[in-house]
Order: C-alpha cells, then structure tokens, then sequence
C-alpha cells in the first residue's frame, strides 16, 4: 500500500510515496504543465546531463496514489538524507551556488527555480544535486523571482553569519525551517558588513524592504523586471555567496592530528588495526563518529562503502569536505553532528524533518577516540553510550581510551575525577550487554585498545 513521505505535503504539483521499499514521486494535474516544459523545453536532459538535477524514470501505466495523478516517476535513489544545518561552510556555498546555476539555466530555457529552499540539494556522489523534479515553472515575464527572498534566507544569510561570526550559525536554520528572517540575520551581523555593496543590496536593503512592505503592503508598488535585469540579479546573488569566506580559526579538533598524543608508527599500527577489523566484517555503509577529518573514514571508503563522517566541530568537517572535494571522492558526506545533541526531528507534528537516528542506518559504526569524550566532559555512563550505539549499526569498531592516556589527563586536569567505573572493565561489562566482543588488540606505543563488535 503507498504510504506518502512525511515531509511532502506543501507543494500542489505533487508529492512523494513509498510503494514496495522504492521512492517515488506523482506528479499532480496542477503540475501537468511545468513537468511537461521541463522535459520538453531540453531544461531536463541539459540538467541532467550536467549532474545538476537528480534523474527519473516514468512509470508508464502507474495510477498514482489518488486521483489527482498526471504522471509517476521514480527519482534516482540518494544514499543518506542530510539537512543544511548538518553542513559545514562550504557545502551550504556549494548548494547555493549550484542552485543558482540552475536557475540561470532554466532562464535559458523558459523557466526558473519557484523554490529555492536549501532542502531541494543534496550531496549526492560527493557533489551538491538538485533533488525536487517539481520546483521548476515556465517564466513569467516581466515579474519578480518568486524564490529570491527563499534563496537568501537559506542561503545568503546562513553563509553571512558563518563567515562573519561563527562557522556553526547555521544551526539556526533547525529553529526557522523557512530559512533565517533577515530582519534577525542584520542585526546580527556586524556594522562594517553595510559597506560590503553585495551584502548590502542583498540582506540589509532586502531586510529593509520587506519590513516596509510588511507596513504598508498596500502602498508598495509591485515592482516589474525583465529578463535581461533578473539574470544580472542571478548572477550579483552569485557574487555575493562566492565573495564569501570562512575566518581562520583555532579549533581542538580541526588540527586534532598535528598533536596526537602517540607516535606516528602508533598512529600507523592504529590504521592497520581498523583496517583489519573493517576487513572482517566487509562493511556497505559505514558511519565514522567523530570522524574528525576523516583520515579513518578513508580506510572504510577504500573498500567501496558508502560512508557518513560525522563530527561536532565545524571546521574539521570542513577540513574533511574540501579534501574529498580535492580527491573528488565520491562516497564520503561529512556532517556536524554533536552526539550528545543530535538533529532531532523537526517541522510540521516533529515529523518534516528526520531525527539522527531515524535516517537509514549503517551496517557498521566506527567510534574511535571518542570514547573518553563523552563518558567524561559529558558524564554518560557506558551503558548509555553502548545501547545508543546499539540501535544504530550491527557492527562497531570502537577504541577505548584509558585514563592514563595524555588526552583522557587532559580532560580531568580542570574537572574532580569522579569517575571510577571509567575503566576497561566497566567499559567491556556495559558493551558486553548489547555486543559481542570478536576481538581486541592493543595499540602498540599507547595506552589504547582497539575493539571489534558485533551487535546481539
């Protein structure tokens, strides 16, 4: 029995269904005439042929869920479903700058984006992808973009405050799903961004606008632009999302491997070791938590698995995106995640966006260096940590941390250690009750001992 998806339900042209495990997408008869210039207007093959928009199939002969069916398609599956508060810097500037690649192009076809939410890209073999068939309608002359405040409140104005206050303020687009109001973001934003020409057109100006129409909705003038005047705003939104940049910054975990607290033949005995385990088990899809930059994700993308590196410091997971991007991997998505804060479910009835854990999940976990970091700062006790883990993957390589290690002295040199169940006993009893341990073996030159589990 079809049973429509959660989170598709806003747009009238239509909507997508599970039928049989597969994804689909009916296209409704309010939609019958964008979907058609799409696919004959050349927009589609030109898209799709470029990588921009995600593929389909038609289903010919399929009725569709109700009545309302014009066509059904079945889209190009992506491997994992994240969100834009999830990304770092630069893959929020890589959706917007590929969103608004498609837009020029579909100006060049007769048509242009009606939605430009950050929600219709995904990262898809390792590049930016537009998702939604049903976001593109013929142009009309002579009028306004429809999705340009969209664009800017996704995208524009996330990518503002992350350059000009912090990496992680894109966390706010969980709190206002319709993109950040403007009116917020320039209060936010510092003094000196007004004399930034693109900054101030685009947010200040914009904000300002929209609080004067929203005073006097029925004196403003509607205003008109041509084609010519809409692709030179395409294109100074372009300039403004590509003149921004990600401040240097300190972090802990960014440069985490320049002061690792073993030896480089350490680190490399590390490497053969997760190597090893990973081997054994033959991993499809893995996600490495707190992957970091990513050096031991690497270990699980070279064996063919589709791989999630998650991590809570933003400039890590940024590290870890431009070196992919650099590689041009193709089954590594990093993403900022705070294990002890995930993404929660969200949206209409918490239901239009997907928690952490509810998002298809692995087959095998990776959690190294790690352990420490949330038994100790953050008081959750193994038990906690190893029923989480279980829910998420059958397989776990794991790397428990002991107290004399320099890293774990460094978390209680400013706290009271009352922590006496942190140790290896405690920690092989708690997990014991959700895994089975298959093997352990020390790392050579440190404290550390190396697991490999699988779930009961």
């Amino acid at each position: 029995m079809p049973n429509i998806h959660k989170s598709s339900f806003r747009d009238p042209g239509g909507f997508l269904f599970y039928e049989n495990g597969k994804l689909l997408r009916q296209v409704n008869q309010a939609g019958k005439e964008d979907y058609d210039q799409l696919l004959s207007s050349g927009l589609y093959d030109y898209l799709t042929g470029k990588g921009w928009l995600i593929t389909h199939n038609e289903l010919s002969g399929h009725k569709g869920v109700d009545g309302e069916a014009y066509r059904v398609i079945q889209p190009e599956k992506v491997d994992f479903i994240s969100y834009p508060y999830e990304w770092c810097f630069s893959q929020l500037k890589d959706a917007a700058i590929a969103t608004l690649r498609i837009q020029k192009a579909a100006l060049g076809y007769g048509m242009w984006l009606k939605d430009a939410s950050a929600y219709n890209i995904q990262f898809h073999q390792g590049k930016p992808v537009f998702i939604d068939t049903l976001s593109f309608e013929g142009y009309r002359e002579n009028q306004p973009w429809p999705a340009y405040r969209q664009f800017t409140e996704h995208f524009l104005a996330p990518l503002a405050l992350m350059s000009y206050i912090h990496p992680d303020m894109n966390r706010m687009l969980s709190l206002h799903l319709d993109g950040i109001p403007l009116e917020r973001v320039v209060k936010l934003l510092p003094f000196r961004t007004r004399w930034r020409p693109s900054l101030l057109m685009h947010l200040h100006l914009h904000a300002r606008a929209q609080q004067k129409f929203k005073d006097n909705a029925k004196r403003v003038k509607k205003s008109t632009i041509s084609k010519k005047r809409l692709l030179h705003l395409t294109e100074s939104t372009g300039q403004a999302v590509g003149a921004l940049r990600l401040k240097t910054r300190k972090t802990t975990w960014a440069g985490y491997y320049g002061f690792m607290s073993y030896s480089d033949e350490a680190f490399e005995k590390k490497k053969e070791i997760v190597s090893l385990f990973l081997k054994k088990i033959n991993p499809r899809r893995v996600w490495d938590l707190g992957a970091n930059t990513g050096e031991f994700t690497n270990l699980a993308a070279n064996m063919d698995a589709s791989c999630i590196a998650f991590d809570v410091d933003p400039l890590a997971v940024e590290a870890c995106y431009r070196m992919n991007k650099e590689k041009k991997l193709r089954n590594i998505l990093p993403l900022v995640i705070d294990l002890t804060n995930p993404s929660p479910a969200v949206g209409w009835a918490n239901k239009e966006r997907s928690s952490f854990a509810e998002r298809e999940l692995p087959d095998t976990l990776m959690a190294l260096a790690l352990i420490h970091h949330l038994a100790i700062p953050h008081n959750l006790p193994f038990e906690k940590i190893a029923a989480f883990f279980s829910r998420l993957g059958e397989h776990l390589v794991i790397e428990f941390v002991p107290k004399q290690d320099s890293q774990v002295q460094k978390l209680l040199a400013t706290r009271k250690d009352v922590y006496p169940h942190y140790n290896e006993t405690h920690f092989e009893k708690a997990f014991s009750a959700f895994y089975d341990i298959r093997e352990k073996l020390p790392v050579e030159g440190t404290f550390r001992t190396l697991y490999l589990m699988k779930r009961r």
